[in-house]
């Protein structure tokens, strides 16, 4: 392998392996939403479809 060949192959790694280090930190240290916008709750009774069901 060349020597350029050989620097775009750590560089390459460096980023992904950097990119999934960074993401694992993250969501260990903000594991979840602590609180959603309103109106993104369902009403009870509705399905996917937006159609009610026989209950």
């Amino acid at each position: 392998m060349s020597t350029i060949a050989i620097v775009m192959l750590s560089v390459s790694g460096t980023l992904i392996w950097g990119g999934l280090i960074a993401s694992a930190l993250a969501l260990r240290a903000r594991p979840e939403v602590a609180s959603y916008p309103p109106g993104g709750e369902d009403e009870p009774g509705f399905t996917d479809e937006g159609m009610r069901r026989d209950t």
